[in-house]
């Protein structure tokens, strides 16, 4: 099945890009959420269009996307979550909290899309999340869960 991505995918693509992927994964995971929509001529010119658009502004967010990255790797996060005694939370910490925490401890704002984490959050301590600034450009962020 020959799709058009409307959102970024990991690990299949970005928004725009043409893709060709197995007919359940399309129908019953990629459509009913809105990440992509049928492939057509029409729509090829349209993300013809699109793509061309994004070259002409990658070059400049390039550059901001590695002001952002030291930026980020710079800023010291702290993750407010509620805890038991014996430090494990109720819950566990999303990457909306940690974007949210980012923003508040004076660094950019995110979108919580862009961060992967590698394991869930369900203790205290200190962890590291990869945000994806720019196809090109990833960062490291540290971060350190606290009770709230």
């Amino acid at each position: 099945m020959k799709l058009i991505l409307t959102h970024e995918v990991s690990g299949l693509g970005e928004a725009g890009d043409i893709v060709e992927v197995k007919d359940g994964y399309g129908r019953n995971f990629l459509l009913p959420r809105g990440l992509a929509t049928p492939w057509t001529k029409g729509g090829q010119k349209q993300v013809d269009a699109l793509t061309k658009g994004r070259e002409v502004r990658a070059i400049k967010d390039l550059d901001q996307a590695k002001g952002v990255r030291g930026q980020l790797e710079a800023t010291s996060v702290k993750v407010p979550a509620k805890a038991g005694q014996s430090g494990r939370l109720f819950g566990a910490v999303s990457n909306g909290d940690i974007a949210a925490a980012v923003k508040a401890a004076g660094g950019p704002e995110l979108d919580k899309r862009k961060i992967e984490v590698k394991q869930a959050i369900k203790t205290l301590g200190t962890y590291e999340a990869t945000v994806r600034l720019h196809p090109e450009v990833a960062a490291t962020l540290k971060f350190e869960v606290v009770s709230a």
